[in-house]
């Protein structure tokens, strides 16, 4: 199937439950016009000089979220133009984030990356850290961020029951947060092959890429 079906199948599925980030990291500009062009605006990188160069060459409509881990030194590149990073994981990280949007006169709006899965590979806090950071003085005086949810990545397994345990202890931090800090809306988890059971977990924005561009092209 064709770029363009594969997002009006997906859309279908999740209709207004999630919002949907288009996974587009290694993909050509060319993939990513067809899913412009068939209505996405959100798109997700994981490398931020990847992304800047889409930035400049695609449409300035478009929505970009960072969606990998960030380097502290490349934040710069992206301050300009980015909506929305997933992996915050430090008051160092985002310190710098802020440091840079002041450059720009931008707020950026950041996910805080809480650790859900088994696997040492995936980044992320504690929930006691996500909160010692949204009550800490340096926070408080940061004018060029903005706390708008939490992002989870759950361990790689076909066990449902895991990936459920990870989901809803992902979401019951947000609820108890949300509760304190109603600035905090959104909850990214859930990607090609979980997607559905995230946004059954509370999940409102999930990141799909394969679903939607086919296999990741890692010779790029």
């Amino acid at each position: 199937m064709s770029i363009t079906e594969n997002l009006d199948n997906l859309k279908n599925d999740i209709g207004d439950q999630a919002t949907l980030v288009a996974v587009s990291k290694t993909k050509p500009a060319a993939d990513i016009l067809e899913a412009y062009h068939a209505g996405q605006r959100i798109f997700g990188e994981n490398k931020i000089q990847e992304m800047t160069r889409k930035w400049e060459e695609l449409p300035k409509d478009i929505e970009w979220h960072m969606i990998g881990s960030v380097q502290r030194n490349k934040v710069k590149y992206m301050a300009v133009y980015v909506s929305l990073i997933h992996g915050v994981n430090s008051l160092k990280l985002l310190n710098e984030i802020n440091k840079q949007a002041r450059k720009h006169d931008r707020v950026i709006s950041c996910l805080l990356q809480i650790k859900i899965a088994e696997e040492d590979s995936k980044q992320g806090m504690s929930a006691e850290d996500a909160r010692a950071l949204l009550a800490s003085e340096e926070f408080v005086t940061m004018k060029h961020v903005k706390i708008c949810g939490l992002m989870g990545m759950a361990t790689f397994t076909s066990d449902e029951n895991q990936l459920r345990r990870e989901f809803n202890y992902l979401n019951t931090i947000f609820v108890n947060l949300k509760q304190r800090y109603p600035e905090i809306q959104v909850l990214s988890m859930g990607m090609s092959g979980d997607y559905q059971l995230a946004i059954s977990e509370g999940s409102n924005m999930v990141r799909i890429g394969s679903s939607i561009f086919g296999a990741r092209n890692y010779n790029i």
